[in-house]
């Protein structure tokens, strides 16, 4: 019996994959082989906050011989539908070689990505979920003009995308399960064409760590809110037969040079200064505990284009919830355009900023001028 090898790429992959500065993804390869499976799970977020389309096309790339065969693994409450359409293209591209498996919860953006592959075959306690687009704005009302246009014109990509997948469904009915947010059992995923095979249940905690995400749809079942309010599962490392305890770094000069070294093999060099201050050296594992929080606010800020915001928020010891949510209201109230993202917003959501327009005082007073005495036109106040 020939070994196979299994490429593997993974967003929030648990144990399956040791990483050990916290990233949302990584990649690994196991074993040699006359045989290739190529196995992508994609656990998480889509798009900016996950993995998104470019990490995941770059990748898949760079491991596919053009014969293997692929399998991706989805359980992912969705995301950019941007992104997840560019997954779709690049699954079904493979062709008959690439089997989608939900193992879990494909929803939103993450439905439309799986339907890419040439057969889905869903857990029989997984769902499917679909629903509108929805985004975020801020502009003048020609603009809210232009989004709902967009709007309009994804929900023909979203529907194009389900149809490819499953040709024989009704397009009134699809269309009537999308606008409703329809959460799909296995059987019901399957009767639609939208899966064609039901595979044995796994247990899988769905969505593990995006209980807040999963909160902003409307129809959410209960049994899958539910399991956030479990308490997690403890998996303890067995300890060795003597094991001999590292000894603590006590010493503030040698915690500031872990920091200065620490930082500059992790690009971030330049949040030495916030660390040192935030930190006050006070042991090692606050230091370390600080070094990973960082890393953390270094590539959502960057993942945001707002970099200059991370020594600010590492200084002031923001966790990557916070950060989160302050770049999220950064990006809303810029008014440099929107993004398409496929999850509701919470309730708790502070409401977009619409910024108005400055007055055009002489533009005013021009055409005024003109209306009343025409002679005046091209005059100056």
């Amino acid at each position: 019996m020939s070994k196979t090898a299994r490429p593997r790429i993974y967003n929030r992959a648990g144990k399956q994959v040791q990483v050990k500065d916290k990233t949302w993804y990584a990649l690994q390869v196991n074993g040699e082989a006359t045989e290739r499976l190529i196995e992508i799970f994609v656990y998480g977020e889509i798009g900016t906050w996950g993995i998104t389309a470019n990490q995941f096309v770059q990748d898949l790339r760079a491991l596919d011989d053009g014969v293997s065969p692929v399998i991706a693994a989805f359980n992912s409450v969705g995301g950019d539908l941007f992104d997840g359409l560019a997954m779709h293209n690049a699954l079904a591209r493979l062709g008959e070689r690439c089997t989608g498996r939900v193992d879990a919860l494909a929803a939103s953006a993450a439905s439309v990505a799986v339907c890419g592959a040439h057969k889905v075959v869903i857990a029989s306690n997984a769902m499917l979920m679909i629903h509108n687009p929805w985004t975020y704005a801020s502009g003048d009302a020609e603009d809210f003009r232009k989004v709902a246009d967009v709007l309009d014109q994804t929900m023909e990509a979203i529907i194009a995308a389900y149809k490819a997948k499953a040709p024989d469904i009704d397009e009134a009915e699809l269309r009537r399960l999308v606008d409703a947010e329809t959460w799909l059992t296995a059987n019901e995923a399957v009767a639609l064409g939208l899966a064609d095979e039901i595979g044995d249940g796994v247990k899988v905690k769905a969505c593990l760590g995006q209980g807040v995400v999963l909160q902003r749809y409307q129809h959410a079942p209960a049994e899958l809110l539910a399991q956030f309010n479990e308490p997690p599962e403890s998996n303890p490392e067995p300890e060795p037969d003597n094991p001999t305890p590292a000894p603590a770094v006590t010493d503030a000069s040698k915690l500031a040079l872990m920091i200065t070294q620490r930082c500059a093999a992790g690009g971030i060099s330049n949040l030495v200064e916030p660390l040192l201050a935030s930190t006050k050296l006070e042991s090692e594992s606050i230091v370390l505990a600080a070094l990973d929080r960082a890393k953390a606010v270094h590539d959502l800020c960057v993942a945001a284009r707002l970099p200059e915001f991370s020594v600010e928020y590492v200084k002031a010891g923001l966790d990557a919830s916070a950060v989160r949510a302050r770049l999220f209201d950064k990006i809303v109230s810029s008014g440099k355009g929107f993004e398409i993202d496929s999850s509701l917003p919470l309730e708790s959501d502070p409401p977009p900023k619409v910024q108005a327009k400055q007055i055009d005082q002489p533009s005013i007073w021009a055409a005024r001028q003109v209306a009343h005495n025409p002679s005046a036109k091209g005059a100056r106040p």
